[in-house]
């Protein structure tokens, strides 16, 4: 059974940086299956293989030998909504240490917070906010904020991509 042909999937490809351990070196084959993921990560193991004139078994061998080096680290929904967001923003989130599992299971199931990230200094979390508009961004403020645990946050709207 071919585990990676019903992903239906956009991926996510992040690359370790700066840590102790060297990532390893990838292969000219590794990167073509890699630039093929990035531009249709919902291709069947068999279309990949075909469109790179790879075999089926290469192709697979290798997909999995990428996650298991963690080269590829997870597989994302990309949806339309989130795309088409209006407006986004970055928030910063004080947690009360105690409730802070309970807080991230909150921020998770709000559909606009696209990701959320631990962090270090004054703020526990940070998490981008996609809205529709300003009226839907400002109920999710409210939502956020009145969920057990958060303290404090701090919201800055992304006005235009630079890169």
């Amino acid at each position: 059974m071919d585990k990676f042909r019903d992903r239906s999937y956009n991926m996510t490809i992040q690359t370790r940086h700066h840590e102790q351990s060297a990532m390893p070196e990838l292969s000219e084959t590794d990167r073509r299956i890699l630039a093929a993921l990035t531009e249709d990560a919902r291709l069947p193991v068999t279309a990949l293989a075909e469109r790179l004139k790879l075999s089926r078994t290469t192709v697979s061998t290798r997909l999995e030998r990428l996650i298991a080096e963690g080269t590829i680290r997870k597989f994302t929904i990309l949806t339309r909504t989130a795309e088409e967001a209006a407006v986004r923003a970055v928030m910063m989130v004080e947690l009360q240490g105690s409730l802070s599992r309970q807080v991230i299971r909150a921020l998770r199931a709000i559909p606009e917070v696209a990701s959320l990230h631990s962090t270090n200094g004054a703020w526990d979390l940070v998490a981008e906010i996609r809205a529709a508009d300003l009226r839907d961004f400002d109920r999710v403020l409210r939502v956020i904020r009145d969920i057990p645990g958060v303290l404090n946050s701090e919201t800055s709207l992304l006005l235009d991509s630079l890169l």
